[in-house]
């Protein structure tokens, strides 16, 4: 089996229940059949002022498929271990699962308000690679959805 075709599946999820109910932010990202498309999903719940929940779904070609392995590698999350890190509370929690061929990890922490909640965790180098790899991801699945979808600004 080709690096192309390895098995492929991520997740992020993040939230909390509170007082405006469940809030959260999810998207994964799933290869189909031949491996030469995917399909994309975000979600977000937010009833902050009566908002309700956005959902959308697109299909992604290989090459943003491609480019989300290479982030992954570069970044070297596979290595990391979620022992250390902080454990969810009140705040919420954050989830990153990866399938990468034969590997797969899955990550839960608590939510992450700034880099001085990485710098003072019991493993800032590890906590340090999930913040960076999950901004970036985000700014990716944002990017896409500003491309797919008109969104009017507020």
């Amino acid at each position: 089996m080709s690096a192309a075709n390895e098995p492929f599946y991520l997740r992020y999820y993040s939230g909390h229940s509170g007082r405006f109910g469940h809030e959260f932010l999810e998207f994964d990202f799933r290869v189909l059949g031949d491996g030469r498309s995917a399909t994309a999903r975000y979600a977000n719940n937010s009833n902050y002022r009566n908002d309700s929940l956005i959902r959308k779904e697109m299909c992604v070609s290989s090459l943003v498929i491609d480019e989300i392995k290479r982030i992954i590698k570069d970044s070297e999350i596979m290595k990391e271990d979620d022992e250390k890190w902080p454990t969810k509370n009140k705040d919420g929690k954050q989830e990153l699962e990866i399938r990468l061929g034969n590997d797969h990890i899955s990550f839960e922490t608590a939510k992450i308000g700034s880099i001085n909640d990485v710098t003072d965790s019991a493993d800032p180098e590890g906590l340090r690679v999930f913040y960076y790899l999950v901004q970036d991801l985000k700014a990716l699945v944002f990017s896409l959805i500003a491309l797919h979808f008109k969104i009017k600004p507020i």
